[in-house]
Order: C-alpha cells, then structure tokens, then sequence
C-alpha cells in the first residue's frame, strides 16, 4: 500500500541519517556530514536496501520550508548594521567575486555559462551552522572572526535567496535573462506587497490573542501551518517555495513573540532538514568521486583555498589585523547547508546535470571534513606568515603609531571588550598608565582620541608585543577568549620579561592549570566567578551573612580549583 512505501521510506531515511549522525559526531565530525553518508547507504548507486529517492525528497521539502522559514525569522537588520559595513559590504563583495571566479573556473573546464554560475553560487557560500559548531568547540565564538564570521554568513544566508530568484530567471529558456530576471523580481515584490502588511497587522494579533503562546500545542500548529501554507501560496507567484517560506519568516519575526515562534519550529526543522540531507546523499555517486578525484579536488580547494582566500583578503583590504583577516577566511572556508539547497534548486530546474551536481554535493560534503582541521592549522599559518613578513608590512596592516615612549612600570591590556573594558576602565579611574592592544579599529581610535596608548592588531603578533615595551610593563592583562593565543602570548612575553606579571582569562580548569605551570600569575575562570557571584546573592536572599558567605565561597573556589568540573 502507498502509506507503507511513505512509512518504510521515512523510516529508513531516519534511521539512515541517525546511524550516520553518530558516528560522525563521535569522529568530531559535523552531523551534516553523517546524514549525508547516510543518505548514500540508502541510495541506488549503493548495495542494500535502496529508498525512493522521490518519497523522501518530497518530504524534504517541507525541511528546506522550514529551514528559509527559520532564517526568515532570525534575520535582524539592526544586527547586521551593528556588525558595520565589514559584514555587510565585505559579505557582498566576497559572494561576488568568489561567483565570478567559480564562473571562470567552470567555463575553463567547458561547462556551460549556466552551469558555471551554479558552481560559483554553491562555492560562495558558508555554512553558519558548521562555523558555530567549529567556533563554539574552542570557545571563540565572541572573537573578533567569530563575531564578524557569523554575520558574514548572515549576509550570505541572505545572498543565497537572491541566487534562488536568479536560478529561477536562468532556468526559462527562450526569453531574455534580463526580462526574466525582472520579472521574477517582479513577482517576489508582489507578493511580498500583498503580504507584509496583512502579516504585520493581522500575525501578531492572531498568534498572540486567537492562539496563545500558551497553548503550545495549538501554537506549534499554528505557525507550521502558517510557514507551509505561504510557501505553498508563493508558488502562485512563481517563486520558490524556499522563497516563500523566507519571506514568511521574515513577517513573523516582526511579531514581539517571535523568540517563541523560532524556539518552537527548530524541532520541526531540525527533524525534517534530516530529511532534506539525507535526499541529496541519496542522489550521490561515490563511484563518481573515486572517477574524478582531481576534479573533486579542484571543487574542495575552490571552497576550502579559495573562498578562505577572498575573505582575508577581503578583511585586509578593510584594514583588519593579519590574524583576523586569516582566521575570518579559515573559518568561513567550507559549505554546507544552503550551498547544498542551490545545487539541488540547480539539479531540480535542469540548469545542472548529475556530473556537476555529484562534484558539488562531494565537494561540500569533504569541505565540512576539512574546517576542524584548517581551524587548527590557523595560528600556526599566521606566526609563520608573521615571521616572513618584515616589520614595515606588519606596520602596515594596518597603520601603527609609536606608543608613549616614556611608558614604564605600565599595564598592557590585551583585548579591550567587555572584560578588557572594566579592567582600564579602573585602572583610568585610579590614574595608573596602560596600554591598549585590540582588533577592533573602533576602539582603538576612541582610546587614542582620550590620549591612551592603544595599538591595533592581534595580541599574539610580537611586533605589537615588542612596541608595548614589555620589558618595562609591571603587569600583562589578557583579556581575549582565544586560548591558543593567550598560549603565544604568555610565551613570548615571559621571554622578554620573565619578571612580568601575568593575569588571563581562560574557561576551563585544565587550561587554568597550564597557564599557572608556564608561568601565569593568575589565570581566572569566567563561568567559575560568574557561578560563585551568583551564588553569593542566593545565599544572601537565604539570610547567610556576608563574612560567612565569603568564606563559604572560598571553601567552594578552592574545591572547584581541585575538581575537574569546569
């Protein structure tokens, strides 16, 4: 019977993906790679049991609906303007050139314009969810390639609907690209016309008064219905429904319960996008990839190598900190979700044949293999490019000036941001001399317009280290979340000054411990202060007086201290 092809298929396809999830995230690897591989086993071009790759792909759509419903509702301009043009204007002009040059690479190799284009698209874009997992798994997710990493992706997240209107436009054949193009632009304004202001007057008020956050049941009804009903309706339009779902999302997050909407669909999402990578495995080759490893190469390092290339270049041309501008390029050097949804909208519209499709699905799926690993290989590439590069080039990325010569007996202050912050905040207020060292141009310029001595560029680059004149420093401040830095940096400066007074922010009990052995003065726990300030005012609310609530907090920091827990 029909239901039972549907459910032997979804269940397959579940069980596919979970067993190829946990063995990729037991290796380190990211679970897009698992349901990938997962999806191969079940394939026609693999033995065993073979799925129908229509059944599932249909179900899938509904993942790709509610992935761009979910990306809708995340979007905030106000974000995106803060991150500041770098994000904005460098994510724009990284997506164009790395298109442009995919174009050039496909039309070297013969392929068609259209296929070359499609190859560029997929290329140019990162995969946000790969990049935190990459950021989150060695604490940097508030570094300044971090930070600016994640918005970047925003703005490529963003560029990935444009190419889906584009794609579109492409696929027509027999019309001008041009008049298609608009026409399709056309039409997306249209419906958009027709429905932001029903949704910004009519959404809040029926998600809020008529179904009730509440009721959460009827809730999660409410806003899967709503995300499905306007892709569906989108199509009318002649978008996309991952277009239409979009959109949607985009009316819902102007809803004040809109955190509520999001925490409540990812469930939904995250079940069904399995699905979704799970039907791209299914349609791959592995034969083809053992056929054509030098093209798949070739594929990888346009993803891996050159996209990483354009984006430090990119952060350079801006005036970053070599390390940054490296770091920002390695993290963002790999693919994954949506440069997947484009090769699929690319094999679905007939721009691109199985030969193309199966090199871009393969060359996405090695690139998230690779991103831990150029993440590890980053600090080691940027001291050895640091070491060839002579003085006068470092003083140029950007400009440097000569901090106070007359500094003696000073703080050198590394990272200026919510930690660094308070700490010259207070040394300003007691008038003792410091010095600044931060990635953020902002900041600098505003510390040497109330006449601080700060210095712009990555704290671990000696040459920064050298003109802070830590020979003559009492104390070293690092204040940056980047561990392998603080590593660097407290090497190098004990060198110089093995009397230097070192205090560090770290996160971990067994990085504490490192720190202390090389030489660090104090090396302090974050999430450890944070929990025992916490405790300290619930132990107040409970009556517990203050000389006894300090020595009980001793007691628990010298028990953390002795402990692995943190």
């Amino acid at each position: 019977m029909a239901q039972d092809i549907l459910l032997v298929n979804l269940a397959f396809a579940l069980v596919a993906g979970f067993i190829g999830a946990a063995i990729a995230t037991r290796l380190g690897q990211s679970a897009i790679v698992g349901y990938i591989l997962g999806g191969i086993l079940i394939g026609p071009h693999t033995p065993g049991f073979v799925g129908n790759p229509e059944i599932v792909e249909a179900l899938a759509n509904i993942g790709i609906i509610l992935l761009m419903f979910a990306v809708g509702v995340q979007i905030s301009i106000d974000d995106l303007l803060r991150a500041g043009r770098i994000a904005i204007l460098g994510g724009l002009l990284q997506v164009i050139v790395t298109i442009a040059l995919g174009y050039a690479i496909g039309v070297a190799l013969g392929w068609s314009p259209l296929e070359a284009f499609v190859f560029g698209s997929v290329v140019s874009n990162s995969s946000s969810t790969v990049l935190s997992k990459v950021l989150g798994d060695r604490g940097e997710m508030d570094t300044t390639h971090g930070r600016i990493g994640l918005a970047w992706s925003t703005v490529q997240d963003l560029s990935t609907v444009a190419l889906v209107v584009i794609f579109s436009a492409l696929a027509i054949e027999g019309n001008d690209l041009w008049t298609e193009l608009v026409v399709a632009i056309g039409k997306a304004g249209l419906f958009l016309v027709i429905l932001l202001p029903v949704g910004w007057k009519l959404l809040p008020w029926f998600f809020e008064r008529v179904v009730g956050p509440q009721n959460r049941e009827v809730f999660i009804v409410a806003v899967a219905a709503f995300a499905l009903g306007t892709a569906y309706v989108s199509s009318f339009f002649g978008l996309s429904l991952a277009l239409g779902a979009f959109v949607a999302g985009i009316v819902v997050s102007e809803s004040d319960i809109w955190h509520q909407i999001l925490d409540d669909i990812i469930p939904l999402r995250d079940l069904f996008i399995v699905l979704f990578f799970v039907s791209v495995g299914m349609l791959v080759d592995p034969a083809f990839i053992v056929r054509n490893i030098p093209l798949v190469l070739l594929g990888v390092a346009s993803i891996s190598v050159l996209k990483g290339m354009i984006v430090a270049a990119i952060m350079l041309l801006f005036r970053y900190p070599l390390g940054s501008s490296i770091l920002t390029g390695i993290v963002l050097a790999q693919s994954a979700e949506f440069s997947l949804l484009l090769a699929r909208e690319g094999a679905e519209l007939g721009i691109v044949g199985s030969t193309l499709f199966n090199l871009m699905v393969s060359s996405v799926v090695l690139s998230i293999f690779l991103a831990p690993l150029l993440h590890l290989a980053g600090q080691p590439l940027i001291a050895r490019i640091q070491q060839l590069l002579p003085a006068s080039e470092l003083s140029r990325l950007p400009a440097l000036e000569n901090p106070d010569s007359h500094l003696r007996g000073h703080a050198v202050i590394i990272g200026y941001g919510r930690v660094g912050g308070v700490i010259g905040d207070a040394l300003r207020r007691r008038g003792f001399p410091f010095l600044v060292i931060d990635h953020d141009q902002g900041v600098v310029r505003r510390l040497r317009a109330q006449g601080i001595p700060a210095l712009l560029g990555s704290g671990d680059n000696r040459t920064l280290l050298d003109q802070a004149r830590l020979r003559q420093a009492r104390v070293l401040v690092i204040a940056i979340p980047d561990a392998l830095s603080t590593r660097h940096i407290v090497d190098y400066a004990l060198q110089v000054n093995p009397d230097l007074h070192i205090v560090a922010r770290t996160h971990t009990r067994r990085e504490r411990a490192f720190l202390v052995e090389r030489g660090v003065s104090e090396a302090v726990i974050g999430e450890l202060e944070l929990a025992l300030e916490m405790a300290r005012f619930t132990l107040h609310r409970f009556g517990v007086s203050t000389i006894e609530t300090q020595a009980f907090l001793q007691k628990l920091r010298t028990q953390q201290d002795s402990t692995s827990q943190l």
